[in-house]
């Protein structure tokens, strides 16, 4: 199972460097059942992968000048602040028992596995839904909708707290439909936007929770390697005709959390 968990950890990388996003919504479904980890630890230490990672790959992007600073800011410190409470406050006060209903008591485990497996299954929309604009991007001037950009920013960084996933299907459309950004700027700017959220977040974890150093190192290498792979891939092969095959595989992956945790446990 470790060997199909790193080869797993190999493919969230290729998916960031590919097509931008979705790389992160497996990285629970990996921790948790391929590597063992508990629902919450498993939030917490793909926080840590995620940033990580988008870090790693959000460079290649800087240097060709892809990464809007300004929007990265607007956009990414109510999120920053939004994901660091929601670890340090929020996720610790959700009670080990959150109720019962007969005889099914929904842990706090599950019910951050089902919400995991609803964000999945909203993603795989996102991803699989044709594109209407043809592949045509608007041209002119950047407008920010502040009020719309920071609502949008704190709604990510509190998804991010709570199941761990980067959100960059939530972040790519908000930048190019609030902030104008062409979409290779956008997936530049996410990925600043993720690995700051992510990597801060990681750090206000709260003191109960265990790290294994060890793990987060080798799947995070793994990742790593992965972007790589991905943003290589990229020059050859058109990431927007491979979303919807990964769109459909992430809707799979959901439905199928949704029902082991539920009626297979």
């Amino acid at each position: 199972m470790e060997i199909l968990g790193y080869l797993a950890s190999v493919l969230i990388g290729i998916s960031l460097g590919l097509i931008g996003s979705g790389g992160s919504i497996l990285t629970v479904p990996v921790l948790v059942y391929l590597f063992s980890v508990d629902a919450v630890s498993a939030t917490a230490y793909s926080l840590f992968i995620v940033g990580f990672t988008a870090a790693i790959g959000s460079v290649a992007y800087f240097r060709k000048g892809l990464v809007n600073v300004k929007t990265a800011l607007v956009f990414g410190i109510p999120s920053i602040v939004a994901v660091f409470l929601t670890r340090a406050f929020i996720v610790p006060a959700i009670p080990k028992e959150v109720f019962s209903l007969g005889g099914f008591v929904v842990s706090k485990g599950l019910l951050l596995m089902v919400l995991f497996a609803v964000l999945m299954i909203a993603a795989s929309y996102s991803m699989i839904k044709k594109d209407k604009k043809n592949g045509k991007e608007e041209q002119g001037p950047q407008v920010f909708n502040y009020p719309m950009i920071l609502l949008e920013g704190a709604l990510v960084g509190l998804v991010t707290g709570l199941v761990g996933a980067g959100g960059g299907f939530l972040i790519i459309p908000a930048l190019v439909l609030l902030s104008k950004l062409p979409m290779k700027e956008a997936v530049g700017t996410s990925l600043v936007i993720i690995a700051s959220k992510s990597l801060i977040g990681f750090f206000g974890e709260s003191s109960e929770t265990v790290i294994n150093w060890n793990l987060l190192a080798v799947v995070s290498a793994f990742a790593t390697a992965g972007i790589f792979i991905g943003m290589l891939l990229s020059k050859r092969i058109d990431g927007a005709k491979l979303k919807p095959a990964f769109g459909w595989f992430v809707l799979v992956m959901g439905i199928y959390i949704i029902a082991k945790e539920t009626l297979f446990k």
